[in-house]
C-alpha cells in the first residue's frame, strides 16, 4: 500500500456520517467523514498547505497546453496523489493556457478568483456530493472567462454545460476516485469545449498516466490514460 495519510501514511477510511474530528497538524475541530486506519484526520487547509504558489507558478508560465501546466503543478510539494489542491489546478492550468492561447482575461485576477472558488470545494466531494471537484473546477473556469452570475444568461448555460460534460466523462469510466485521472479526463473536455463555444484553441496532448504506481485504488486497464491503452 502507498502512502495515504500525511501523519502516519496509513490507508484513508470513509464513514457514512459525519464526525467530529480534531486536525493532527493545526487541532481545528470540525465536521468530516475522513479518516486514516489509525484515526488521524487532517483538514484541507493544511492537506493544501503551500498551494497558494499557484498563481505565481501560472503567472510564469507561457504554456498553451493545460495538461502540461497542470503536470508541472502536480510536480509540486504541496500536491499530493488525491486531494482538495486539484479543485483548484484545474480551473488554474486551463486559465492559464487559454489566456496564453489568446483569451482576453486579467490572469492575475481571474487566477485569484480560481483559488478562492476551488477552496471551498471540500475533499470527498466526488464520492459524497456525487459531483467531482475536478469537473466542478472546469465550470468554474468557464464562469470566470465569461464572467458568469447567478442572473447570467449565456455565461450560466454554458457554465452549467461545461461541469456537466467533465463530470459525464469521469462518471462513464467510474470509481473509485482518481485526481489524477479526473483531473485529465476534466481538462480534456473544457479543451474541446472552449474551442467549440470561445472560439480559442488550446493544445491538447495524448495524456499517458505516470502515477498509477503511487494510487491504492488505480483502476488500471480500465484507466483510458493507461499505458496500455497507448
Amino acid at each position: 500500500m502507498k502512502d495515504e495519510c500525511l501523519i502516519c501514511r496509513a490507508p484513508l477510511e470513509y464513514s457514512e456520517k459525519d464526525e467530529l474530528m480534531e486536525c493532527a497538524i493545526c487541532h481545528k475541530k470540525e465536521s468530516s467523514k475522513t479518516k486514516c486506519r489509525n484515526g488521524h484526520y487532517v483538514c484541507n487547509e493544511c492537506h493544501t498547505k503551500g498551494m497558494d504558489t499557484i498563481i505565481g507558478l501560472c503567472l510564469e508560465n507561457s504554456s498553451k497546453n493545460p495538461i502540461r501546466i497542470l503536470e508541472q503543478l502536480m510536480e509540486q510539494p504541496f500536491c499530493h496523489m488525491h486531494g482538495p489542491e486539484h479543485h483548484v489546478m484545474v480551473g488554474s492550468a486551463l486559465l492559464t493556457a487559454y489566456r496564453n492561447a489568446g483569451g482576453e482575461i486579467d490572469l492575475d485576477t481571474a487566477l485569484a478568483e480560481m483559488y478562492s472558488r476551488g477552496k471551498s470545494v471540500p475533499g470527498g466531494a466526488c464520492g459524497f456530493w456525487g459531483a467531482c471537484g475536478a469537473g466542478i473546477s472546469t465550470g468554474m473556469f468557464v464562469s470566470i472567462i465569461s464572467k458568469s452570475t447567478p442572473l447570467a444568461a449565456e455565461p450560466f448555460r454554458l457554465s452549467h454545460l461545461m461541469t456537466s460534460r467533465s463530470l459525464e466523462q469521469i462518471g462513464r469510466v467510474g470509481g473509485p476516485r482518481c485526481c489524477k485521472r479526473d483531473s485529465f479526463l476534466s481538462i480534456l473536455s473544457a479543451v474541446d469545449f472552449v474551442e467549440e463555444n470561445f472560439g480559442i484553441s488550446m493544445e491538447k496532448p495524448e495524456v499517458i498516466c505516470r502515477y498509477s504506481s503511487e494510487n491504492n485504488q488505480c483502476i488500471g486497464k480500465r484507466c483510458p490514460f493507461a499505458k496500455v491503452n497507448h
